[in-house]
């Protein structure tokens, strides 16, 4: 009879999310979703906010870079919809440092981490606190980074719509991976690039007004507009407005906006931007955005695989264009004898300014304010900064990883330790976030201007 040869597997040596036993013969129960980088570009996305709006585990309100009012260019996964502080992001397995939003938002932004550096990602989908703590309540969001690679790999995408007016919609990628080895060392560098161009709200027909109930919404425009005065009244349910031709009125040229020819309270509604501001004739819906990277990786065994030295380094600096209309003028900088706003909608406007289209105050501040007491004010007076343009609100984030130890199995030991690993090691991790606001209103320096008082010869003809 012959004797059968009986052939033996090597198993691979793999880290599991979410198993306190990183091997591949525990693998524990919890449910585990992999994504390579063939399975993100057949899910057909070039960015870490596309890849968030195709996974399924991610739900609720997400933080990604297409929130152009209150972004700040940050995406952070959301497993679960239970805010993004619930999920844990680990990177090759570790902690790294977070970005912080505001209460209930902080988390690590994964923009900085670009697709061309990524092996593999582990989306663990239920919560495993009693492995991680308390922050894997939702899950863990695992990136394992690229530490082997032959040879040199230059690639780029470039995106952009054929819908006319729309082609601003330019999105540009490129990248180039480096790398060398044998069969005990491992050298990786791999630099990247992003570039994302503004999509405005006025490329788009359906999003070109705030006006939105032609399409079964709202009205979304903002009362806040040059030309409006606030004197709501049964006769003038929309109050006062500066009628259409006119950039300006004339100064002291009327007791007030009932008696002046030139404001008039037969407002139509709607009537296309007449009634309210429509903000979206400056802002973007889709901020611009533009991203570089740079990662090195070494590892080197020095006894085979008992003992392995590790290191690597990654920096990423990312760059958030976000905007919004321009400053309005609310809440008014004068205030009453509590220290609230003297007027209830806009800002007071003293009768003795020099640009004041009316000459006789319907208010006074009161004898105990902090604020000019006892002017004559005419109040309800709606305005924006115009001439000084969107606000603009920047955001740059710098960030820098530093992994370096020593790593090893056990095996050697005996059987019992074949399973057994170890690693020593020191990462530092550290993320600077820079939020600018830019075109925004002092309310100390506006209630100053709003205070001068110019002789009449000095006045505007």
């Amino acid at each position: 009879m012959a004797q059968a040869t009986v052939g033996v597997a090597e198993v691979e040596r793999v880290i599991v999310t979410g198993s306190n036993i990183p091997t591949a013969e525990e693998v524990g129960p919890n449910p585990v979703d992999t994504y390579r980088p063939e399975d993100i570009q057949k899910l057909g996305v070039i960015n870490a906010t596309d890849l968030l709006n195709k996974l399924p585990a991610e739900a609720g309100s997400t933080i990604n870079q297409n929130i152009a009012n209150g972004g700040d260019g940050s995406v952070i996964p959301n497993l679960r919809g239970l805010l993004p502080k619930e999920t844990l992001v680990l990177i090759d397995g570790k902690r790294v440092a977070v970005t912080g939003l505001g209460i209930g938002l902080v988390g690590v932004d994964i923009n900085l981490i670009p697709f061309p550096m990524i092996d593999h990602i582990d989306i663990l989908k239920d919560g495993a606190s009693a492995i991680y703590g308390s922050d894997a309540v939702a899950g863990v969001f695992n990136i394992f980074l690229i530490h082997k690679f032959r040879g040199v790999e230059i690639g780029g995408s470039v995106g952009n719509t054929n819908m006319g007016s729309s082609n601003d919609a330019r999105e540009l990628e490129g990248w180039l991976k480096a790398g060398v080895g044998d069969d005990k060392t491992d050298i990786v560098v791999i630099a990247d690039f992003y570039d994302r161009a503004d999509i405005f709200s006025r490329d788009r027909d359906i999003s070109s007004n705030g006006f939105a109930k032609p399409w079964g919404g709202f009205d979304n425009r903002s009362p806040n507009e040059p030309g409006l005065i606030g004197e709501f009244t049964a006769t003038s349910s929309l109050g006062f407005r500066l009628k259409p031709g006119l950039q300006r009125p004339t100064p002291h040229s009327a007791a007030n906006a009932a008696t002046s020819p030139q404001y008039t309270s037969n407002i139509p509604y709607p009537d296309g931007n007449f009634t309210f501001f429509n903000f979206a004739a400056l802002t973007p819906s889709i901020p611009g955005a533009d991203r570089q990277s740079f990662y090195g990786s070494f590892t080197r065994d020095i006894c085979d695989k008992y003992l392995t030295l590790f290191a690597d380094f990654k920096y990423a600096r990312s760059y958030f264009r976000a905007a919004l209309a321009p400053t309005p003028f609310v809440p008014d900088p004068f205030r009453n004898e509590v220290g609230s706003a003297f007027s209830p909608f806009g800002i007071s406007v003293p009768i003795q300014n020099a640009f004041n289209p009316f000459t006789v105050a319907n208010a006074t501040i009161p004898a105990d304010s902090q604020t000019f007491p006892g002017t004559p004010v005419y109040t309800g007076v709606a305005y924006r900064a115009l001439e000084v343009g969107n606000r603009f609100s920047p955001t740059t984030f710098n960030d820098i990883l530093f992994n370096v130890g020593l790593r090893g199995e056990m095996s050697e030991f005996g059987d019992y330790f074949k399973t057994w690993n170890w690693e020593a090691g020191f990462r530092y991790s550290r993320n600077e976030e820079e939020n600018q606001s830019r075109n925004v209103v002092s309310q100390s320096g506006l209630r100053e201007a709003l205070s001068l008082y110019y002789p009449a010869w000095l006045r505007p003809i």
